[in-house]
């Protein structure tokens, strides 16, 4: 079993690990984490604590995520894992003949074109439906009053909120933009460390959602609004698309990394490209994380499977390769052998040949969640539906419009997504949910913290503390300021071209949960690189 014992951590956290028995959230923000430990002491479960957090997220953290997200969770519950898909799909109306019509060559990062049907209140629902021991409004109540009360801005959301106003103030010009600013910017200005927001029209549609166990979203009042503000501004998504949605129960996907199975969501998810990173290491010995050629073989198998993923991973039925393929040792050992001293330009193999938030929970009755959802690129789209506080998401600028691309848009597809919750077991004992939020960080953050742990033994804060790096593209690598200079130093001298960061911002920002199988003592870690928080008793 992992060890989880040790007090001690060589990356000099500003955090100890946390331990508790009877129940355990950590997320990115303090408030969330608190909403989802209040909603276990009124006699919920792991998975109604999720859905607290959640829902209070997309009040307490709307640079990741919103009303209007996606949404994938991997759920443990009586010794079983089970994975829910919460991604929605392109509108039916939408194609690549239409967008190119209008001279579009590829898909754009704001407005309606990029938004693909939110999945994330289907997900609380069906959560709450499947496994949730309180009503789904009870639920959802913290997050309620948190929306109309309002709260102070942490330092680290003002910093995203004010870089995000700042950004939008440039590129958001038209008429259906304006709802974003009355909705995050009601001064004409963002809210500032300690300032309080509120958003009475967030608060309304949480109380629908959860009144409704979500039907108001997809097949009522809410649908309806959404549905005619598309309309009047061009949009593609309609109330048809949104009745249509229904999240997807999916087995989860593994690799058994040195004895221990790592889990992720199955495609149209990017946890895919995680588990064959770390099925090409799986034979190796690193004897130190601080070496050289513990990086070098990191990035080299982390590019090899990034380019695979690039090619090949959308929704699963459209992907011209099978996971099973991708996933297999042999050919896992076939992109091993290409991993040598110098660094090398990513190239996709054959293998048919041979803005986010992160939350974890756990209770004293041994269910244990892993959940992920976000807008993407921050706040999303920019259209908030005026009136509701949901923010849409932008999910469909990640399509190709090259037709003959696996990810090429077509109308009621998924697309290649980049939220991935992980979850780490031991034969038939779970160790615990894990994640790193972050666009394509992710799978190279699930990578490095699962190799920090396993390989290295550090506890769940030090896995999440230690030193990160994250390839961009080529062989360009950029790596946190905190990373040795010898380090550096030698990855240049194999050809990596190394810029040092000195904004911790984009080496994501992750939350680890593990449980002692013995004493059912649980063991968290939280992101110190942003407001991270965990609530425990």
């Amino acid at each position: 079993m992992v060890s989880f014992n040790s007090s001690h951590n060589p990356y000099a956290s500003q955090r100890m690990v946390t331990y508790g028995r009877n129940g355990m959230v950590a997320t990115s923000q303090p408030l969330a984490a608190q909403a989802g430990l209040d909603i276990l002491k009124k006699g919920g479960n792991a998975i109604d604590a999720a859905i607290a957090t959640a829902a209070c997220l997309t009040v307490v953290e709307p640079t990741s995520n919103g009303i209007g997200s996606d949404a994938f969770a991997l759920v443990w519950v009586k010794g079983e894992l089970h994975g829910l898909n919460a991604s929605g799909p392109a509108p039916q109306s939408i194609s690549i003949e239409k967008l190119k019509e209008l001279g579009l060559e590829e898909m754009p990062k704001f407005g309606l074109t990029p938004v693909t049907v939110p999945g994330a209140p289907a997900a609380w629902a069906e959560l709450s439906k499947r496994f949730g021991k309180l009503p789904l409004a009870e639920v959802l109540a913290p997050a309620v009053e948190y929306a109309r009360e309002g709260f102070p801005l942490s330092p680290v959301l003002a910093y995203y909120w004010e870089r995000a106003f700042e950004g939008y103030s440039k590129v958001l010009k038209g008429e259906e933009f304006a709802p974003w600013f009355e909705t995050f910017a009601p001064d004409g200005k963002a809210p500032k460390v300690g300032e309080m927001w509120r958003s009475e029209g967030h608060a309304t549609t949480l109380e629908a959602i959860g009144e409704t166990n979500g039907e108001s979203f997809y097949r009522g009042e809410l649908a309806e609004k959404i549905h005619e503000f598309s309309k009047k501004h061009g949009g593609y998504i309609t109330k048809e698309d949104l009745a249509a949605f229904e999240p997807e129960w999916v087995k989860p996907i593994s690799v058994n990394y040195k004895g221990y199975d790592v889990w992720e969501i199955p495609p149209n998810g990017q946890g895919l490209i995680a588990l064959m990173a770390l099925n090409m290491l799986k034979n190796d010995e690193f004897h130190s994380r601080d070496e050289v050629d513990t990086f070098h073989k990191q990035i080299e198998a982390m590019k090899l499977a990034f380019a695979d993923g690039e090619k090949y991973i959308t929704e699963e039925k459209e992907m011209s390769v099978t996971v099973a393929d991708m996933l297999s040792d042999g050919y896992a050992e076939k992109r091993r052998a290409l991993i040598g001293d110098e660094a090398l330009p990513p190239e996709a193999g054959d293998p048919s040949a041979g803005g986010t938030v992160y939350l974890a929970t756990a209770d004293g009755e041994g269910n244990m969640v892993s959940f992920i959802q976000s807008n993407y690129m921050g706040f999303g789209s920019g259209i908030v539906v005026p009136g509701t506080g949901i923010a849409l998401q932008n999910r469909g600028h990640n399509f190709s419009l090259d037709p003959n691309h696996d990810n090429a848009l077509k109308p009621g597809k998924k697309t290649y997504h980049t939220i991935i919750p992980g979850f780490l077991t031991k034969g038939s004992e779970a160790v615990g949910p894990f994640g790193v939020m972050g666009g394509f960080m992710q799978p190279q953050g699930h990578m490095q913290v699962i190799m920090n742990t396993i390989d290295f033994g550090l506890n769940p804060q030090a896995a999440l503390d230690a030193p990160r790096w994250q390839w961009m593209k080529g062989k360009e690598v950029h790596l946190e300021h905190s990373v040795l200079n010898h380090i550096a130093l030698g990855l240049s001298a194999k050809g990596h071209q190394i810029q040092v960061a000195h904004q911790t911002g984009g080496f994501g920002r992750g939350q680890i949960i593990w449980r002692d199988p013995v004493t059912g003592v649980l063991a968290g870690g939280t992101e110190s690189r942003t407001d991270g928080s965990i609530a425990v008793y």
